[in-house]
């Protein structure tokens, strides 16, 4: 069965991230979708904040949502590695500590988008992202991320 990302599942992560008081933020193409950006994806991705209670917060969220993080990934979240995959429960999850492109989690977070209730990296941001990446499924969308922006600024 193939996982595609889906609102619901951006429903899901917002309500239970919030009960947890979760700093995070959507981000690259699951982020994208939210905005309108009329594409798929495989998985969720986040921007998640960098402290010790912030990575207690998100290992409690995702398993309330139905996430059975083993101890080697619970770990990794709360050390705060980089980019953890989460590949085991109710759809698939990128955590990501420290995005390509992007200095900080505040300084992202202060001119980040709400859309119905669910908080977004800026357009800008995303494509900034995906332009630090270097990886060519990333080189291929900024066309289509570049002119959904000039759509969306325009709206």
């Amino acid at each position: 069965m193939e996982r595609r990302f889906d609102y619901k599942q951006a429903q899901e992560i917002s309500k239970i991230f919030k009960k947890y008081d979760v700093r995070y933020l959507f981000i690259g193409k699951s982020g994208a979708i939210i905005l309108g950006f009329p594409d798929t994806t495989q998985d969720a991705n986040l921007f998640v904040e960098k402290t010790p209670s912030n990575c207690g917060a998100i290992v409690n969220a995702l398993l309330e949502i139905g996430f059975p993080l083993n101890q080697t990934e619970q770990d990794e979240i709360s050390k705060e590695k980089d980019f953890v995959q989460i590949r085991e429960g109710p759809f698939d999850l990128d955590l990501v500590f420290a995005p390509d492109g992007l200095d900080n989690f505040e300084k992202t977070y202060k001119h980040h988008m709400e859309i119905e209730g669910l908080p977004v990296c800026h357009i800008d941001d995303i494509i900034k992202s995906k332009e630090a990446t270097g990886r060519i499924k990333d080189k291929e969308s900024l066309p289509r991320l570049k002119a959904f922006r000039e759509w969306l600024i325009k709206k």
